[in-house]
């Protein structure tokens, strides 16, 4: 699957950032009318910038080590957007470097990108069936950094509105002024950029309208004290973001609220309440679950390579050591603080604390009970952290071994929306701002010695997290895609 250099570059450039082009009304129309979403290697084309496109295929180019390129996945779009398709996900990356595949094998004898289309999508192709049942209403409990990205992401995936929409906003009541504060801070984010949409301020019915959609402002200083159904809100899914309630007792509280169905915490919950790793143990949840718990940033994003790892190698022991991104819980400046170390400055210090996210893992891969350590440093930067990994394994191995088979898993198992591999030899922690996975293997920093393996995981703690929790938010709705590849 490789093709020659171009002896224009620049040529070949505008080429391919005219396809991407062309691509991007295809894809929108896909998402807006028929609720089809188009993937590169599980990256959303949708609502992205000629620019993100192109950089979603040259991502594929060098990890997945082929030569896909506009070139050859503008045709396979174009033939699928020809199909009757509905309700579903497509990876049109997979797609086209099959297709690819087919034309090296077979040559001239290679069906037509049309036929092969058409064929590659007969169990999809006039399927109408809805990812669920009704569309699902959201209510997020707070507004704060994890509360303003969910909402990004939830108002990003609307798509026809048959699915879920974001209903309203739960905040402590505020002075005079308020709703205008909370849509500044919603647009303009210091780290993740101007919100790629329109927010409409609707100060007579105290809404917001983002996108089209309308989402309510509730002021509230209890979650139980709130008649949802006054706002034509019922049955819905409430995101606590607030991290106030934290077990099943104070989460039980949400559903005393009149129009409220579910509970999520995005924090590591406490007692018997279930925490979810999307990807590892979401199966886990049930129909009947009206509480659960996503977890931390932290425990999202090293559970997963955890998993794979111990399944692979085994993994007898070991320390997990988070370089974690200050927070707002740590003071600006040197004041009191009831934690140790976290009185002083955060945007001066690196600030040694405590983590529960190595002994959190257990509860999502439970293999592990016992054999892993943790601790965290706070240091000066806004966002992005890095767990350091440091394993004693059951199996002898190398680096090229152990970065070959997370690259794979990056770009072909159910986990590569929670793994994903850079083998950037200059890569630094603001590379990942804005990551949709769970974690980035940093493939150049691994260290292996026999037994003995140190790997480091880049993550974004804010939105790559709240991607997380959004994908278990599809999960407890019980929206269900169809999808190709098949999910598995």
């Amino acid at each position: 699957m490789t093709r020659p250099s171009p002896e224009d570059y620049f040529s070949d450039w505008k080429q391919r950032e005219s396809l991407a082009q062309e691509m991007i009304p295809v894809v929108g129309k896909l998402y807006s009318e028929r609720n089809v979403g188009v993937f590169i290697y599980g990256r959303p084309l949708h609502n992205r910038s000629v620019t993100n496109i192109m950089k979603s295929h040259r991502f594929v180019r060098q990890v997945g080590r082929n030569e896909m390129s506009e070139f050859e996945s503008h045709p396979v779009l174009m033939a699928l957007a020809k199909l009757d398709l509905w309700h579903c996900q497509i990876d049109l990356g997979k797609l086209t470097v099959k297709y690819m595949e087919l034309q090296q094998d077979k040559g001239a004898d290679a069906p037509s990108v049309d036929d092969y289309v058409k064929e590659e999508m007969t169990s999809l192709a006039g399927d109408k069936t809805p990812p669920s049942a009704k569309s699902q209403d959201i209510v997020l409990y707070g507004f704060g950094r994890i509360g303003r990205l969910i909402a990004r992401l939830l108002i990003e995936r609307t798509s026809t509105g048959g699915v879920m929409r974001l209903r309203a906003v739960v905040v402590r009541p505020g002075k005079e002024g308020d709703l205008i504060k909370r849509a500044s801070l919603f647009t303009s984010d210091s780290v993740h950029g101007a919100f790629q949409g329109t927010v409409r301020i609707d100060e007579e019915n105290n809404c917001l309208i983002c996108n089209g959609n309308v989402v309510h402002i509730i002021y509230a200083n209890n979650p139980d004290s709130i008649d949802y159904t006054d706002y034509g809100i019922d049955d819905a899914l409430i995101i606590d973001n607030t991290g106030k309630w934290r077990d099943e007792a104070g989460l039980s509280l949400h559903l005393q609220s009149k129009g409220a169905s579910k509970v999520m915490l995005t924090a590591p919950g406490k007692g018997d309440l279930k925490n979810i790793v999307y990807g590892i143990n979401h199966d886990q949840i049930s129909p009947d679950d009206k509480i659960i718990t996503a977890a931390s940033c932290t425990t999202n994003a090293i559970a997963p390579v955890l998993k794979v790892l111990n399944d692979k190698f085994g993994i007898v022991g070991g320390h997990v050591e988070t370089v974690h991104a200050y927070t707002n819980d740590q003071n600006l400046i040197d004041n009191y603080h009831s934690g140790n170390r976290r009185g002083r400055s955060a945007a001066l210090n690196m600030v040694l604390t405590e983590t529960g996210a190595a002994k959190a893992v257990v509860k999502a891969v439970p293999e592990l009970a016992g054999k892993l350590t943790g601790n965290a440093v706070r240091v000066p930067v806004p966002n992005v952290s890095m767990a350091i990994l440091a394993l004693n394994l059951e199996t002898s191995t190398t680096k090229e071994e152990i970065n070959e088979f997370l690259r794979l898993l990056a770009l072909h198992s159910p986990l590569q929306n929670q793994i994903s591999y850079t083998q950037d030899p200059d890569a630094v922690s603001s590379d990942f701002v804005g990551t949709r996975e769970a974690a980035t293997v940093d493939s150049t920093a691994t260290i292996v010695d026999d037994k003995r393996c140190v790997l480091y995981l880049w993550y974004d703690n804010e939105f790559g997290y709240c991607n997380q929790v959004v994908r278990m938010v599809y999960k407890m709705a019980g929206v269900n895609y169809r999808t190709y590849p098949v999910a598995g």
